[in-house]
């Protein structure tokens, strides 16, 4: 066995506390670890082997040892987790935060922050709050950001130079940072204050500011100005009453962990409970298989560190089971969070009751996520992310067709796949109102009308963008697509375009199209999708057009309107059957005087006709 070869350096280790790391032949690290006596754990491996398939398989790879001694045990901890963040060993096991819920961005990046719907939480110095589950939760929760404190909406590069405000300052959703007049940088940075407190669930401190400033605006005689921030306290108020029932005031802020491992992989789900309620769930995942019924206490352990790494702990954190060094551990997540953090096993009470739950929604995570269709759905996600050389996972897929008949009733559709699953109440149908949808065919100008008419909307209401975004067409449409991405400022968005006949996928930056395989499942999904986006926007073509010509044959004639032509083709069943009909069963229909008019518009129509 190849750790067998390292017993002589073994024996020589320290016995100190540090951190250990294990490499391949090729220079790899494929294991850290920390210890409170370096000799004896890494000694513990020589005897491991047997234990489970994937500690064997670590063994016989094992080919250089390397140690890092440290002060103490905390120490030890803390450059564990640097480290594995660091490097990614493949057989510790990784947690990543599941991308299934939205979150809030308030850009405090920027000079004048917004507010946005993003689909991950990135260390690009922005605020984020959530996860929000469903994701109109988020949208509804921007909404009230621009009704209660006039955060702005638009992407614009905001100087305060603009000669007056737009739509939304008129409307009192926008409090018009971008003319100095009305709205000074003071003033936003409050706003933007005030929006960071509202997100982060501190509502009782921003109450008694905001009281603070209306009892002012009320002594200065400044009365509609202290309208506005009663009407804002009521509806924060109105909102905290109607926040979720799981909660109590006796469990303060904790965090509770819940596991559930398997042959697939591990879900750990995290309720984060602040004043009492639960204001966040966070799942993390990691599809390493046989990870080993023995391995909970470390995935969890795993997951208590990697979730610390960039957030500060509560002052309890609940867990179902014994971990590692526990004290160790407190007092890394204490010197993180600047006061003291335990870590609790409860045994009865409200505390186990919320523990077994967390448990619970962990196990339905696991199952649904790790089902066969989703595995399938998975395996075609990560496919398509190589041969298209994606940072990112497609999770997201927005897809564009356009429907016409040589220009006429022009008409575009977007459909939207989310994790295998067509969103159907999202979709999006289009008139193309270039030349008014009618002329000469225009696919080009079509789809970048499309495109950028969405992506307009998207950033007006702050996302969800998508992770792919999938064209029917060749190079034209696809330059089409990326044409209204730079008029937005979106050149990040990554589009695809896919052809019906070759079944090709067109990329910007590849000359040659990629040719998936035809058991390709990659390619089954797309195809999926495409024909989904194929079929919904012919099917509103063809409405468009039998509107088309039932309008031009009934609307146009004098006293007919929606109620009579409806009544006519009732009757007779179709427009040729009005045609036939005599002036007596037209009367019975509609009327003398009506039967008169649609009598005398066909006998106009068919004398132009034959005059022609």
């Amino acid at each position: 066995m190849p750790i067998g070869n390292l017993k002589h350096q073994i024996n020589r280790l320290p016995k100190q506390p540090g951190v250990y790391l294990y490499a391949n032949r090729a220079g790899d690290t494929i294991y850290i670890g920390k210890a409170r006596t370096l000799r004896d754990r890494v000694r513990s491996y020589t005897t491991a082997y047997g234990t489970n398939p994937r500690m064997d398989a670590l063994l016989q790879e094992i080919a250089e040892l390397e140690v890092i001694v440290t002060d103490s045990v905390v120490e030890a901890l803390a450059l564990e987790n640097h480290l594995i963040k660091q490097r990614s060993p493949k057989y510790n096991v990784l947690l990543r935060d599941d991308k299934n819920y939205s979150y809030l961005q308030l850009t405090t990046n920027e000079s004048c922050p917004r507010v946005l719907v993003a689909r991950r939480v990135e260390r690009d110095g922005a605020f984020y709050a959530g996860p929000f589950l469903p994701t109109r939760l988020a949208r509804k929760t921007m909404s009230l950001t621009h009704r209660l404190f006039g955060i702005r909406s638009c992407n614009e590069v905001i100087t305060g130079r603009r000669g007056r405000p737009c739509l939304e300052y008129d409307i009192k959703r926008c409090i018009a940072p971008c003319v100095s007049e009305v709205c000074s940088p003071e003033r936003y940075a409050q706003a933007v204050e005030d929006t960071k407190f509202f997100l982060s669930g501190r509502n009782d401190e921003l109450n008694q500011q905001l009281k603070v400033r209306m009892h002012d605006a009320a002594e200065a005689e400044r009365f509609e100005e202290a309208a506005q921030w009663r009407d804002a306290i009521r509806t924060i108020e109105t909102l905290r009453d109607r926040q979720q029932k799981m909660s109590t005031t006796k469990l303060g802020d904790r965090d509770v962990f819940g596991a559930r491992l398997g042959p697939e992989g591990a879900i750990i789900q995290v309720f984060q409970m602040r004043r009492g309620r639960v204001i966040e769930r966070v799942e993390l995942v990691t599809e390493t298989a046989s990870l080993g019924a023995e391995s909970e206490a470390a995935v969890l352990q795993a997951g208590v560190q990697q979730f610390y790494e960039e957030r500060p702990a509560p002052p309890e954190v609940h867990v179902s089971m014994v971990l590692d060094e526990p004290v160790a551990l407190e007092r890394w997540l204490s010197s993180r969070s600047g006061s003291r953090v335990r870590v609790v096993i409860p045994k009865q009470g409200d505390k186990r009751r919320l523990l077994e739950l967390v448990a619970r929604n962990a196990t339905l995570a696991y199952e649904t996520r790790f089902s066969s269709d989703a595995a399938v759905h998975r395996a075609a996600v990560e496919e398509l992310r190589e041969a298209l050389g994606l940072a990112t996972a497609p999770r997201r897929i927005e897809c564009f067709d356009i429907s016409t008949i040589q220009g006429s009733e022009t008409v575009g559709a977007m459909v939207v796949s989310e994790d295998g699953r067509m969103v159907r109440h999202e979709y999006r149908k289009y008139r193309v109102r270039r030349n008014g949808g009618t002329g000469n065919p225009d696919d080009f100008a079509a789809i970048h009308e499309v495109v950028l008419r969405r992506y307009r909307r998207l950033l007006e209401e702050g996302g969800p963008f998508p992770d792919l975004v999938v064209v029917d067409g060749g190079k034209g449409q696809l330059s089409a697509a990326y044409g209204a991405f730079q008029e937005l400022g979106l050149g990040n968005l990554v589009a695809i375009g896919i052809a019906k006949r070759e079944e090709l996928v067109v990329m910007r930056d590849r000359s040659d199209p990629i040719a998936l395989p035809s058991s390709s499942v990659a390619l089954h999904m797309l195809q999926r999708v495409r024909d989904e986006a194929h079929r919904f926007a012919v099917t509103f073509h063809r409405k468009a057009r039998r509107k088309r010509i039932l309008r031009s044959e009934l609307d146009e004639v004098p006293g007919v309107g929606p109620h009579r032509r409806r009544r006519l083709l009732n009757r007779f069943g179709s427009l040729a059957g009005v045609r036939r009909a005599t002036r007596e069963e037209l009367s019975a229909a509609v009327g003398a005087h009506t039967a008169d008019s649609v009598l005398a518009y066909f006998l106009l129509r068919r004398d132009s006709a034959g005059n022609q």
